[in-house]
C-alpha cells in the first residue's frame, strides 16, 4: 500500500516536468520533473517488492521536492498555485514517508 503514493508522484512529476517544457520552455522543468519521477517510480518499485530502502529513497525524495518547493512559494509570495501544490505534495509526502520509516524501523 506505502507504494501507491510513490507511483502516483512519479507520474505527477513526470507529466508536470513535460508540461513546463512544453509551455516555457524550461529544461530543468524537464529534468527536474523526470529525473525525480524515474526516482519516485523505482522508490514504489522497491517499495512494492518489499526490499530494502524504499521508503528511505521516497523520504528523501519528498524531502528534495518540499526543499525545491520552499524558494518557489517565497519568490511568489504563495499567489502561484503550481508552487503551491509542489510544496503540499513534498510536505504531504515527507510527513507520510517519515512516518512509515518509522514504523518499519521502530515497529511504532
Amino acid at each position: 500500500m506505502a507504494e501507491h503514493p510513490s507511483f502516483t508522484l512519479a507520474g505527477l512529476l513526470a507529466v508536470g516536468g513535460t508540461a513546463g517544457f512544453i509551455r516555457t520552455g524550461s529544461k530543468p522543468s524537464l529534468i527536474a520533473g523526470l529525473g525525480l519521477g524515474a526516482s519516485y517510480a523505482y522508490a514504489g518499485y522497491l517499495i512494492k517488492g518489499n526490499k530494502d530502502y524504499g521508503t528511505e529513497l521516497a523520504l528523501g525524495n519528498s524531502i528534495f521536492l518540499l526543499g525545491s518547493a520552499i524558494p518557489r512559494v517565497i519568490k511568489t509570495r504563495g499567489r502561484a498555485p503550481v508552487p503551491l501544490g509542489l510544496f503540499a505534495a513534498g510536505a504531504l509526502a515527507t510527513f507520510y514517508y517519515q512516518k512509515k520509516v518509522r514504523e518499519f524501523r521502530y515497529g511504532v
